[in-house]
């Protein structure tokens, strides 16, 4: 093998081998633990974050979710149940996104200060909405251009309320949270265009 072969064949081999690492984490990333460990917002002492189990009534877990919840139906908010929410939580936050959009994750929805309850309504505003990656404030369903794709619904219980304008972006509600989490779940539904 010449020497620029074997220059392009190292740079393939390096190539496939950091692809295989990564899809090796996504696929580890994806299953929940009783509870996760993070530093607290100081990094001194690990904070115990338990799991709130997500669920609704309009889809199964990884299952496809109704159109009526898309950009190609009514668009408006799935019904959503938690079930573990911590008895000291003071608020929660929720964020549904798109993992698989082509340019990168895409915000759908950003809600805070919702009041720490067992659920929230179809079509409805259960707290302080931010803006999301359509360039509008509130929800926004799942509208793929092509193929499949994987929407996550995250909710967060919260030490404290954020009390953030309305409007804001989703990088200052996570700025916001940092330190101040007691428990999170997930909540996955897929989408194709018809």
């Amino acid at each position: 093998m010449s020497g620029k072969a074997g220059r392009i064949f190292l740079f393939f081999l390096l190539a496939a081998l950091l692809v295989l690492s990564g899809c090796a984490e996504k696929e580890g990333a994806g299953e929940q633990n009783e509870s996760q460990v993070f530093q607290d917002s100081e990094g001194d002492e690990s904070v115990s974050i338990r799991n709130i189990r997500v669920f609704s009534e309009a889809f199964e877990s990884k299952g496809m979710i109704p159109a009526k919840y898309t950009c190609n139906g009514e668009n408006i908010n799935p019904p959503l149940g938690f079930e573990g929410i911590p008895e000291e939580a003071k608020s929660l936050v929720l964020i549904m996104d798109d993992p698989d959009a082509s340019m990168g994750t895409f915000t759908h929805w950003v809600v805070w200060d919702i009041e720490p309850v067992a659920g929230i309504e179809e079509d409805s505003i259960p707290g302080v909405e931010g803006m999301n990656d359509f360039r509008k404030i509130g929800y926004g369903g799942p509208c793929p251009p092509s193929g499949t794709h994987r929407y996550s619904f995250r909710v967060y219980a919260l030490d404290k309320k954020l009390e953030i304008k309305a409007g804001s972006g989703r990088k200052d509600i996570e700025n916001a949270m940092i330190g101040h989490i007691l428990a999170e779940g997930e909540l996955v539904g897929k989408y194709a265009k018809a």
